[in-house]
């Protein structure tokens, strides 16, 4: 067995975020997290399967975390672990795993990095509440932990401080084999190519293949984007993909 064949045989592994907050929902935030964590994700081999957001409502986030960390191998939260009244992720948390929550004395020393004693408030110490048995995210932005409790892990929704916490998550994780990609441009309409783009796919099951239209210089164009964990197979595909659309195009110009 060759090392490229080995790395074909390891196991999936999959993940959801979970985005938590009633500003995303409104619209008054912009979410920002959801795209940098899925090309994270994809860059180390871990493929991301599902995105949900939910209110800042307990049995929400209860039964949307309990479902997915029993679906996937790791669960990734963003928001609510702020200092403020709505900031109930972590209380949820712990209620989802049924633990207890208190001030946990390595987080009261993080904070400490910060902010004095007379500016550790009851506000701030809100931040250092953890579920039991949980184990600490850095945050070298701002030294207000995250934390990890079985497979999932609460981090900020700050784009800044999450990205902080995904860097010192990131090396802890174990990860499957990348999926590979590559982009044909089509020169051509999405209704030009659908057929023929459709029997490409059956014909190569152990490849993902998609199509994105779009407005070019020139008028409508269309984005062809394969996909595949075996190189060999991606790019057989790829070549048959490059076919069909220099056939389709010397057609329409016949």
């Amino acid at each position: 067995m060759t090392a490229t064949d080995a790395s074909l045989t390891r196991p999936t592994v999959t993940a959801a975020i979970l985005v938590i907050g009633d500003e995303i929902l409104s619209g008054r935030t912009k979410d920002k997290n959801i795209g940098y964590i899925a090309e994270y994700l994809t860059n180390i081999g871990i493929e991301l399967r599902e995105v949900r957001v939910v209110p800042d409502l307990v049995d929400e986030i209860i039964s949307s975390l309990n479902a997915l960390r029993a679906r996937y191998t790791y669960v990734f939260t963003t928001g609510g672990i702020g200092p403020t009244h709505d900031d109930i992720t972590a209380d949820s948390v712990a209620a989802a795993f049924g633990v207890a929550i208190d001030h946990d004395p390595r987080a009261i020393e993080m904070l400490s990095e910060r902010f004095p004693a007379d500016q550790l408030n009851e506000a701030r110490l809100r931040m250092a509440r953890i579920p039991a048995g949980a184990e600490l995210i850095a945050n070298s932005v701002s030294k207000a932990p995250g934390f990890h409790i079985g497979n999932v892990f609460v981090m900020a929704g700050v784009p800044a401080i999450m990205q902080a916490m995904l860097d010192v998550v990131g090396p802890t994780l174990k990860t499957g084999t990348r999926i590979l990609s590559e982009t044909v441009r089509a020169g051509l309409r999405e209704g030009d190519i659908g057929t023929a783009l459709g029997e490409i796919a059956k014909s190569h099951p152990l490849v993902a293949i998609g199509s994105y239209p779009f407005w070019s210089e020139t008028g409508p164009d269309t984005n062809v984007v394969v996909r595949s964990r075996n190189p060999e197979k991606l790019a057989e595909a790829v070549l048959a993909v490059k076919a069909m659309i220099e056939a389709e195009q010397t057609r329409l110009r016949g």
